[in-house]
Protein backbone atom coordinates (compact mmCIF):
# COMPACT_ATOMS: atom_id res chain seq x y z
CA UNK A 1 0.00 0.00 0.00
CA UNK A 2 1.32 3.51 -0.69
CA UNK A 3 1.87 6.40 1.65
CA UNK A 4 -0.55 9.00 1.11
CA UNK A 5 -0.57 12.13 3.79
CA UNK A 6 -2.87 14.36 5.15
CA UNK A 7 -2.31 18.33 6.83
CA UNK A 8 -4.06 18.33 9.98
CA UNK A 9 -3.33 22.04 11.36
CA UNK A 10 0.22 22.36 11.51
CA UNK A 11 0.96 18.80 11.28
CA UNK A 12 1.28 16.65 7.75
CA UNK A 13 0.48 13.18 8.90
CA UNK A 14 1.40 10.19 6.61
CA UNK A 15 -1.00 7.56 6.42
CA UNK A 16 -1.76 4.45 4.32
CA UNK A 17 -5.24 3.04 4.39
CA UNK A 18 -6.33 -1.22 3.78
CA UNK A 19 -10.17 -2.38 2.75
CA UNK A 20 -12.79 -1.76 1.36
CA UNK A 21 -13.11 2.40 1.69
CA UNK A 22 -17.20 1.93 2.73
CA UNK A 23 -16.30 -0.48 5.27
CA UNK A 24 -16.30 0.04 9.17
CA UNK A 25 -13.55 2.88 10.02
CA UNK A 26 -10.75 1.65 12.40
CA UNK A 27 -8.21 3.68 13.07
CA UNK A 28 -4.81 2.18 14.66
CA UNK A 29 -2.44 4.23 16.51
CA UNK A 30 1.47 3.10 17.11
CA UNK A 31 3.60 3.18 20.14
CA UNK A 32 6.30 5.03 20.82
CA UNK A 33 8.92 5.97 18.21
CA UNK A 34 7.57 3.20 15.97
CA UNK A 35 5.77 4.39 12.50
CA UNK A 36 2.84 2.59 10.74
CA UNK A 37 4.64 0.01 9.29
CA UNK A 38 4.86 -1.63 12.80
CA UNK A 39 1.66 -3.69 12.45
CA UNK A 40 2.29 -6.73 11.11
CA UNK A 41 0.41 -7.65 7.64
CA UNK A 42 -1.44 -10.22 8.68
CA UNK A 43 -3.31 -8.10 11.70
CA UNK A 44 -3.87 -5.74 8.81
CA UNK A 45 -5.23 -8.08 6.53
CA UNK A 46 -7.10 -10.11 9.33
CA UNK A 47 -9.02 -7.06 10.53
CA UNK A 48 -9.90 -5.79 6.71
CA UNK A 49 -11.11 -8.81 5.81
CA UNK A 50 -13.57 -9.25 8.80
CA UNK A 51 -15.01 -5.76 7.31
CA UNK A 52 -13.13 -3.00 8.45
CA UNK A 53 -12.01 -0.30 6.27
CA UNK A 54 -8.28 -0.22 8.26
CA UNK A 55 -6.33 3.27 8.66
CA UNK A 56 -2.79 3.68 10.26
CA UNK A 57 -0.53 6.62 10.41
CA UNK A 58 2.78 8.04 11.13
CA UNK A 59 2.39 9.65 14.48
CA UNK A 60 3.98 13.37 14.41
CA UNK A 61 7.68 13.20 14.64
CA UNK A 62 7.78 9.13 13.70
CA UNK A 63 8.04 7.90 10.16
CA UNK A 64 7.41 10.44 7.17
CA UNK A 65 5.25 12.47 9.29
CA UNK A 66 6.13 16.10 10.50
CA UNK A 67 9.29 16.45 12.43
CA UNK A 68 8.17 18.86 15.06
CA UNK A 69 11.04 21.80 15.55
CA UNK A 70 11.24 22.50 19.34
CA UNK A 71 14.34 20.70 21.33
CA UNK A 72 13.73 17.52 23.05
CA UNK A 73 14.17 17.28 26.16
CA UNK A 74 17.60 16.22 27.76
CA UNK A 75 18.63 12.92 30.04
CA UNK A 76 17.76 14.85 32.60
CA UNK A 77 14.43 15.97 31.88
CA UNK A 78 13.47 12.77 30.56
CA UNK A 79 14.48 10.50 33.41
CA UNK A 80 12.68 12.66 35.98
CA UNK A 81 9.31 13.22 33.95
CA UNK A 82 9.95 17.11 33.88
CA UNK A 83 9.25 18.14 29.95
CA UNK A 84 10.54 21.70 28.92
CA UNK A 85 7.92 24.48 28.07
CA UNK A 86 7.13 24.04 24.64
CA UNK A 87 6.14 20.14 24.94
CA UNK A 88 3.42 19.35 23.03
CA UNK A 89 0.90 16.52 24.95
CA UNK A 90 -1.15 13.48 23.97
CA UNK A 91 -4.45 15.81 23.30
CA UNK A 92 -2.20 17.19 20.48
CA UNK A 93 -1.70 14.15 19.13
CA UNK A 94 -5.09 12.86 19.68
CA UNK A 95 -5.85 16.38 17.40
CA UNK A 96 -3.75 14.89 14.96
CA UNK A 97 -5.40 11.79 14.38
CA UNK A 98 -8.94 13.18 15.04
CA UNK A 99 -7.44 15.49 11.91
CA UNK A 100 -7.08 12.42 10.22
CA UNK A 101 -10.65 11.37 10.00
CA UNK A 102 -11.64 14.61 9.45
CA UNK A 103 -9.63 14.74 6.02
CA UNK A 104 -10.83 11.28 5.12
CA UNK A 105 -14.28 12.10 5.37
CA UNK A 106 -14.92 9.72 8.71
CA UNK A 107 -17.46 10.81 10.99
CA UNK A 108 -16.55 7.57 13.95
CA UNK A 109 -14.13 5.39 13.60
CA UNK A 110 -13.31 1.97 16.39
CA UNK A 111 -9.46 2.80 17.91
CA UNK A 112 -6.70 0.61 18.63
CA UNK A 113 -4.07 1.84 19.94
CA UNK A 114 -0.88 -0.16 21.89
CA UNK A 115 1.44 1.46 24.22
CA UNK A 116 1.72 5.15 23.42
CA UNK A 117 -0.81 4.67 20.77
CA UNK A 118 -3.26 3.43 23.59
CA UNK A 119 -2.94 6.45 25.08
CA UNK A 120 -3.37 8.51 22.21
CA UNK A 121 -6.72 6.58 22.01
CA UNK A 122 -7.70 6.55 25.47
CA UNK A 123 -7.37 10.64 25.44
CA UNK A 124 -9.75 10.79 21.52
CA UNK A 125 -12.33 8.60 23.61
CA UNK A 126 -12.74 11.31 26.89
CA UNK A 127 -12.57 14.30 24.92
CA UNK A 128 -14.18 13.55 21.35
CA UNK A 129 -16.88 10.81 22.56
CA UNK A 130 -19.08 11.19 19.97
CA UNK A 131 -16.14 10.19 17.08
CA UNK A 132 -15.07 7.03 18.66
CA UNK A 133 -17.33 3.71 18.27
CA UNK A 134 -15.19 1.74 20.50
CA UNK A 135 -11.79 1.69 21.76
CA UNK A 136 -9.05 -1.07 22.43
CA UNK A 137 -5.80 -0.07 24.60
CA UNK A 138 -3.26 -2.44 24.23
CA UNK A 139 -0.39 -2.59 26.69
CA UNK A 140 -1.09 0.94 27.40
CA UNK A 141 -1.74 2.78 30.67
CA UNK A 142 -2.92 5.47 32.79
CA UNK A 143 0.10 7.79 33.25
CA UNK A 144 -0.28 7.38 37.39
CA UNK A 145 3.12 7.13 38.19
CA UNK A 146 2.67 4.31 40.53
CA UNK A 147 1.34 1.57 37.95
CA UNK A 148 2.75 0.53 34.48
CA UNK A 149 6.50 1.50 35.20
CA UNK A 150 9.28 0.21 32.46
CA UNK A 151 11.48 -2.15 34.48
CA UNK A 152 15.25 -0.74 35.56
CA UNK A 153 16.93 -3.13 32.64
CA UNK A 154 14.42 -1.56 30.17
CA UNK A 155 15.39 2.30 31.37
CA UNK A 156 19.03 1.44 30.47
CA UNK A 157 18.70 -0.47 27.33
CA UNK A 158 16.66 2.98 26.22
CA UNK A 159 19.25 5.37 27.84
CA UNK A 160 22.29 3.87 25.34
CA UNK A 161 23.63 5.81 22.68
CA UNK A 162 21.54 6.43 19.80
CA UNK A 163 21.79 4.28 16.46
CA UNK A 164 23.93 5.87 13.58
CA UNK A 165 23.59 4.24 11.16
CA UNK A 166 21.25 1.71 9.57
CA UNK A 167 23.07 -1.39 11.18
CA UNK A 168 23.41 -0.04 14.43
CA UNK A 169 19.72 0.70 14.09
CA UNK A 170 18.80 -3.06 13.24
CA UNK A 171 20.92 -4.20 15.81
CA UNK A 172 19.22 -2.09 18.35
CA UNK A 173 15.72 -2.77 17.65
CA UNK A 174 16.14 -6.56 17.68
CA UNK A 175 18.06 -6.26 21.23
CA UNK A 176 15.08 -4.18 22.72
CA UNK A 177 12.34 -6.49 21.42
CA UNK A 178 13.85 -9.35 22.62
CA UNK A 179 14.11 -8.19 25.51
CA UNK A 180 10.70 -6.86 25.51
CA UNK A 181 8.96 -9.65 23.31
CA UNK A 182 6.70 -12.25 25.82
CA UNK A 183 8.22 -15.57 27.12
CA UNK A 184 5.91 -17.25 24.88
CA UNK A 185 5.36 -15.58 21.65
CA UNK A 186 8.91 -14.90 20.64
CA UNK A 187 10.24 -12.45 17.61
CA UNK A 188 11.01 -13.13 13.97
CA UNK A 189 14.31 -11.52 13.70
CA UNK A 190 13.57 -11.56 9.79
CA UNK A 191 10.36 -9.86 9.98
CA UNK A 192 12.12 -7.64 12.83
CA UNK A 193 15.14 -6.88 10.85
CA UNK A 194 13.05 -5.73 7.64
CA UNK A 195 11.27 -3.49 10.10
CA UNK A 196 14.05 -1.88 11.19
CA UNK A 197 15.47 -1.30 7.82
CA UNK A 198 12.14 0.23 6.73
CA UNK A 199 12.14 2.52 9.60
CA UNK A 200 15.48 4.00 8.85
CA UNK A 201 14.82 4.21 4.94
CA UNK A 202 11.10 5.98 5.95
CA UNK A 203 12.96 8.40 7.87
CA UNK A 204 15.44 9.26 5.55
CA UNK A 205 18.47 7.43 7.23
CA UNK A 206 18.22 10.06 10.08
CA UNK A 207 18.06 8.54 14.13
CA UNK A 208 14.25 9.18 15.20
CA UNK A 209 15.61 9.64 18.95
CA UNK A 210 15.21 13.67 19.28
CA UNK A 211 11.15 12.49 17.63
CA UNK A 212 11.28 9.54 20.22
CA UNK A 213 12.15 12.24 23.10
CA UNK A 214 9.72 14.65 22.26
CA UNK A 215 7.52 11.80 22.24
CA UNK A 216 8.05 10.58 25.58
CA UNK A 217 8.25 14.03 27.23
CA UNK A 218 4.29 14.05 25.73
CA UNK A 219 3.23 11.58 27.90
CA UNK A 220 5.16 13.13 30.65
CA UNK A 221 3.57 16.68 30.06
CA UNK A 222 0.12 14.74 29.92
CA UNK A 223 0.18 13.61 33.90
CA UNK A 224 -2.15 11.60 35.16
CA UNK A 225 -4.83 11.13 33.53
CA UNK A 226 -6.60 8.75 35.60
CA UNK A 227 -9.91 11.33 36.32
CA UNK A 228 -10.24 11.85 32.40
CA UNK A 229 -10.56 8.28 31.56
CA UNK A 230 -13.20 7.92 34.39
CA UNK A 231 -15.00 10.08 31.72
CA UNK A 232 -15.15 7.85 28.73
CA UNK A 233 -18.17 6.44 27.82
CA UNK A 234 -17.32 3.75 24.73
CA UNK A 235 -17.39 0.27 24.89
CA UNK A 236 -13.74 -0.32 25.60
CA UNK A 237 -11.54 -3.52 25.70
CA UNK A 238 -7.92 -3.30 27.32
CA UNK A 239 -5.03 -5.82 26.74
CA UNK A 240 -2.06 -6.52 28.64
CA UNK A 241 0.27 -9.62 28.70
CA UNK A 242 1.56 -10.59 32.19
CA UNK A 243 5.33 -10.15 31.58
CA UNK A 244 5.32 -6.44 29.92
CA UNK A 245 9.24 -5.24 30.57
CA UNK A 246 7.99 -1.27 29.25
CA UNK A 247 3.98 -0.75 30.68
CA UNK A 248 4.29 -3.29 33.66
CA UNK A 249 0.77 -5.43 33.71
CA UNK A 250 -0.16 -2.88 36.28
CA UNK A 251 -0.64 -0.33 34.08
CA UNK A 252 -3.30 -1.81 32.02
CA UNK A 253 -5.35 -3.21 35.46
CA UNK A 254 -5.65 0.38 36.03
CA UNK A 255 -6.81 1.84 32.65
CA UNK A 256 -9.75 -1.05 32.54
CA UNK A 257 -10.43 0.13 36.40
CA UNK A 258 -10.82 3.81 35.14
CA UNK A 259 -12.81 3.50 32.12
CA UNK A 260 -16.36 2.69 33.11
CA UNK A 261 -17.17 -0.67 32.41
CA UNK A 262 -14.26 -1.48 30.62
CA UNK A 263 -13.32 -5.51 29.82
CA UNK A 264 -9.74 -6.60 30.84
CA UNK A 265 -8.01 -9.04 28.97
CA UNK A 266 -4.41 -10.90 30.08
CA UNK A 267 -2.75 -12.79 27.87
CA UNK A 268 -0.30 -15.53 29.51
CA UNK A 269 3.29 -15.05 28.33
CA UNK A 270 2.67 -12.14 26.34
CA UNK A 271 5.06 -9.15 26.59
CA UNK A 272 5.46 -5.81 25.12
CA UNK A 273 5.13 -6.76 21.25
CA UNK A 274 2.79 -7.96 18.76
CA UNK A 275 4.76 -11.20 17.91
CA UNK A 276 3.31 -13.93 14.89
CA UNK A 277 1.64 -16.07 17.38
CA UNK A 278 -0.34 -13.49 19.09
CA UNK A 279 -1.75 -12.26 15.51
CA UNK A 280 -5.01 -14.28 15.29
CA UNK A 281 -5.93 -13.94 18.56
CA UNK A 282 -6.17 -10.32 18.74
CA UNK A 283 -7.92 -9.94 14.61
CA UNK A 284 -10.38 -12.09 16.87
CA UNK A 285 -10.21 -10.01 19.96
CA UNK A 286 -10.55 -6.75 18.27
CA UNK A 287 -13.24 -7.33 15.73
CA UNK A 288 -15.69 -9.25 17.84
CA UNK A 289 -15.26 -6.48 20.48
CA UNK A 290 -15.99 -3.97 17.68
CA UNK A 291 -18.74 -6.20 16.26
CA UNK A 292 -20.50 -6.04 19.65
CA UNK A 293 -19.81 -2.39 20.01
CA UNK A 294 -21.42 -2.67 23.84
CA UNK A 295 -20.22 -3.12 27.34
CA UNK A 296 -19.31 -6.75 28.26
Amino acid sequence: MSDEFAQTGGVRLCYRTRGDRGADPLLLIAGLGQDLTVWPEEFLDGLASRGFLVVHHDNRDAGRSSRIGTPPPNTARKLLARPRHDAYTLRDMADDALGLLDHLGIGGAHLVGMSMGGMIAQTLAACYPARVRTLTSVFSTTGERRVGQPARSTILRLARRPARTQDEAVRAHLDITAHLAGRDYPLDETVESAYARRVWERAGGRSSAAGTARQIQAIHASGDRTDELRRITTATLVVHGDRDLIVHPSGGRATADAIPGARHVAIAGMGHHLAPGLVPRLVDLVAEHCAQGVRP
